[in-house]
């Protein structure tokens, strides 16, 4: 179809190649151009059709001598040169493309209808070649389509801003003995900045005082913080949760990791779109099949001696090819699925997406807050003799844990509170990085930490955390008065659902494969206990975007599902990308789907929902093309032999019938159930997976 015009112009109905990820707002303003469009029309619409005297005839009441006048011709022509405007430019571009589709075929309907109305006004052609009534209906309700069609393309969300977002505002510059206040953007390489506990980095670079905890979920979709010490290198965006740092620039602006995944998210965003519209090449077809029906019935009757009657019949087959129901049929199904899985929780940014869903045999998940939940839980506590009971090392566990901000201490002391464990006040609190906490409960000297603090106090592990350790667990001990009374287990917990949504997903022949930063061991143990037919572990962003590729070149028709900005290259890379509603704004806007929700079953309805859409719009199409390939031949007088040729108001009626039954046909999508729960069943029960190391 035609490009769609820049925002200064009319807009043109159709897409350009790149249309679902062009302009953010380019949908949006066109959206509301068609609307102010379509409703102008339809005011200069009604009183050229109520003042046809075939449509008068249609619905029984006849207008006395010239009551119409100079109404219609003059309306009519408003309508032509304004309202038809955007579809006569649609069509010089079919034409320059040589792409004949539906704009080319509503020009040829609408250009044939004014150019005969106008000679019926006159006189020089037959008063039932006129035509203002159907060249006035025909205009308003392509307007009506596109301006539906446009409304669900709308985009909502900027990638490329929400990238830029994750950037502070500010950062702070060491000047000799004084720290100065500057914009990311000022900064060069070789600065050294200041971050402190809970700020974000502000370029690239390398850890030249202190060490801290990394929170790079973000960027590299670790669950875990990572710990980064003096010579360590650090990723602009990236949180420093426990301590403050120096770091010493390495790469600013354009080279930065992030800005690297900015313009991955923007070449794979901007690669042309293989998707056709159904409704085009059906469109295509019908523009020659009318255009040769046509120039048939102009030869056959003007061969046996009625050139009168071959002007007569040529024209009724030209305008009667005009798609009503056809503008309607993608428009009206896409509108309402979009609808109807909006009210499920799934809301469509790109119909090319939708479309594509009941093609997609792989689906890859990224696992941190996608299948996990992506925090830390406690799944087991093991007492070192029989002596301590579980609860008794996790209330010494929490109560020590009480003061601390790090994301384990928060779920041990939840852990705690979940069994109704009552925790002693704790005094002499301490937290060491990348050791662990100490504190005094009872009187007693209570620390909890992992290897670091074990190879401190020159205690070994207790023999059953081997087997999580091989799991790829965090596990961290216990330790009252130097003396190692127990072991913690907390893993990054999966999702209640996603058990359910996977096993579906089999059932529906669909191989599912999981994408992950986290190590090996985790990733699985993680597949095996959801099942997971294939994973891949320890990647980047840029491996996670080039696994995909490796996936489409096995001959795969890939769907992403992911949360986070290091998902937002892979979401855009694939055939489909469906982001967590919960996750960050860029991967949201990198997807063509997103979930409201953070149930992975919804991907699911997602491929219900496509495959219920396409079957409607095929049966619209079929309805829609079958009407004109119908009435065509019985307008051109095919019948003619037999006594029968085709009424232009019969032809009238049966148009109005075919959009009718498009609009009902559509309608039944309503009835579609989409909720997690009825296309999977009942949620599986909850299960915990290993997660990396404290």
């Amino acid at each position: 179809m035609a490009h769609v015009a820049p925002h200064d112009e009319e807009p043109r109905p159709g897409h350009s190649a790149d249309a679902g990820h062009g302009s953010h707002g380019g949908h949006g303003d066109h959206a509301a151009q068609f609307r102010r469009l379509f409703w102008i029309m339809l005011v200069f619409a009604i009183p050229v059709i109520a003042l046809s005297p075939m449509f008068g005839m249609l619905l029984g009441y006849s207008l006395q001598g010239d009551v119409s006048g100079w109404v219609s011709p003059v309306l009519g022509t408003v309508m032509y040169l304004w309202g038809g405007a955007p579809f006569l430019r649609g069509a010089v571009d079919e034409i320059r493309a040589r792409e004949p589709g539906m704009m080319l075929l509503v020009a040829l309907a609408i250009t044939v209808a004014f150019i005969a109305s106008w000679g019926a006004t006159l006189g020089v052609l037959h008063h039932e070649l006129d035509f203002w009534w159907e060249l006035a209906l025909l205009i308003v309700i392509m307007l009506l389509g596109h301006w539906i069609e446009m409304r669900s393309l709308a985009q909502t969300a900027s990638a490329l801003d929400s990238l830029a977002a994750l950037l502070p505002d500010a950062a702070e510059r060491v000047e000799g003995h004084e720290i100065v206040v500057v914009e990311p953007a000022a900064l060069r390489v070789g600065d050294i900045v200041v971050v402190r506990p809970g700020a974000r980095v502000p370029a690239d670079g390398v850890v030249v005082q202190g060490g801290a905890d990394f929170d790079e979920s973000m960027i590299t979709g670790e669950s875990r913080p990572v710990r980064r010490e003096t010579g360590a290198q650090v990723v602009a965006g990236t949180v420093a949760t426990d301590s403050g740092v120096r770091v010493r620039v390495t790469a600013v602006g354009e080279h930065t990791a992030l800005a690297g995944i900015q313009r991955l998210v923007a070449d794979a965003q901007h690669s042309p779109s293989h998707a056709q519209l159904l409704a085009d090449r059906a469109a295509g077809w019908l523009f020659w099949f009318a255009l040769g029906a046509g120039v048939l019935t102009a030869i056959v009757w003007s061969a046996i001696g009625l050139p009168d009657v071959a002007v007569m019949r040529t024209i009724t087959v030209l305008v009667i090819a005009c798609p009503h129901a056809l503008g309607l049929a993608i428009p009206l199904v896409v509108s309402i699925a979009t609808e109807r899985a909006a009210r499920a929780g799934v809301l469509v940014k790109d119909r090319h997406a939708l479309e594509a869903m009941r093609t997609i045999d792989t689906v890859v998940f990224d696992k941190t807050g996608t299948l996990t939940m992506g925090t830390p839980a406690l799944t087991a506590v093991h007492p070192a003799t029989a002596a301590m009971h579980a609860d008794e090392v996790l209330m010494l566990a929490a109560a020590a844990e009480l003061d601390s901000e790090h994301p384990l201490a928060r779920a041990i002391v939840h852990a705690a509170g979940e069994r109704g464990l009552t925790l002693a006040r704790a005094s002499a609190f301490s937290s060491s990085p990348a050791v662990g906490v100490r504190a005094i409960v009872d009187g007693r000297t209570v620390r909890v930490g992992g290897p670091a603090l074990l190879q401190a106090e020159g205690r070994p592990e207790l023999a059953a955390t081997r087997e999580w350790r091989d799991e790829g667990a965090i596990i961290l001990h216990v330790l009252v008065d130097g003396a190692v009374v127990g072991a913690l287990r907390l893993a990054d917990e999966i999702r209640p659902a996603s058990r359910a949504a996977i096993d579906e997903l089999h059932a529906r022949g669909v191989t599912v494969v999981m994408l992950t930063g986290d190590a090996e061991a985790v990733a699985a143990s993680v597949s095996a206990t959801l099942g997971i037919d294939r994973f891949f572990a320890g990647v980047r962003p840029e491996d996670k975007a080039a696994g995909i590729g490796v996936l489409q070149a096995e001959g795969r028709a890939v769907a992403m599902v992911g949360d986070g900005v290091n998902d937002a290259p892979a979401l855009a890379r694939a055939n489909v990308g469906i982001a967590i509603g919960a996750g960050t704004d860029v991967a949201i806007a990198s997807a063509g789907v997103i979930l409201a929700s953070d149930d992975p079953r919804s991907v699911v309805s997602v491929i219900e929902l496509s495959q219920a859409s396409y079957r409607k719009m095929q049966q619209n199409l079929w309805w829609a093309a079958g009407y004109n390939v119908v009435a065509l031949p019985l307008a051109a007088g095919v019948l003619a032999p037999i006594g029968f040729i085709l009424p232009m108001s019969l032809g009238a009626v049966l148009m109005s019938v075919s959009t009718i039954v498009v609009a009902l046909n559509a309608q039944l999508l309503r009835r579609l159930d989409l909720r997690p729960e009825a296309v999977t069943g009942p949620g599986a029960r909850t299960r915990r997976s290993p997660a990396p190391q404290r």
